[in-house]
């Protein structure tokens, strides 16, 4: 494991591509989601790469839930949100885009579905930056 020079998620966390960081420390890094399915969607990563779920290993992936925790509990808070929901998808045939061991965290209110469909054309750019303003610190 340690750093794969063609993911993009490994070129995020060592500062090569643009992301809404919007919390990090030694272990993991947490940024809005591109291509979100609400508002709020960010996806908690590995500093260290792993493929997936059955490639990460224990200390990464307890120290990832516990960003991921984090993360959720910051959105509640800051998005004024009803539920969170941690996603996590184990390979391309399970809807795995980026092989980069990922938590989606995505917001959610009372009338959403538990885990929303992927949307079809592109989210603004500044919701997503309103919704990283809001998740940061």
């Amino acid at each position: 494991m340690g750093v794969s020079e063609d993911c993009i998620f490994c070129r995020i966390v060592a500062g090569e591509l643009p992301a809404q960081v919007v919390a990090h420390d030694e272990h993991s890094v947490a940024f809005m989601d591109i291509n979100p399915w609400r508002p709020g969607h960010a996806l908690v990563v590995p500093r260290r790469h792993a493929r997936d779920l059955l490639e990460i290993d224990d200390e990464d992936l307890a120290h990832v839930f516990r960003a991921a925790h984090s993360l959720a509990a910051r959105m509640r808070e800051r998005l004024d949100v009803d539920h969170v929901v941690l996603y996590n998808a184990c390979g391309a045939a399970a809807g795995q885009v980026v092989p980069h061991f990922h938590i989606h965290v995505i917001p959610g209110g009372p009338e959403d579905e538990d885990v929303p469909p992927r949307p079809a054309e592109p989210v603004d750019r500044a919701d997503i930056e309103r919704a990283a303003a809001a998740l940061r610190g």
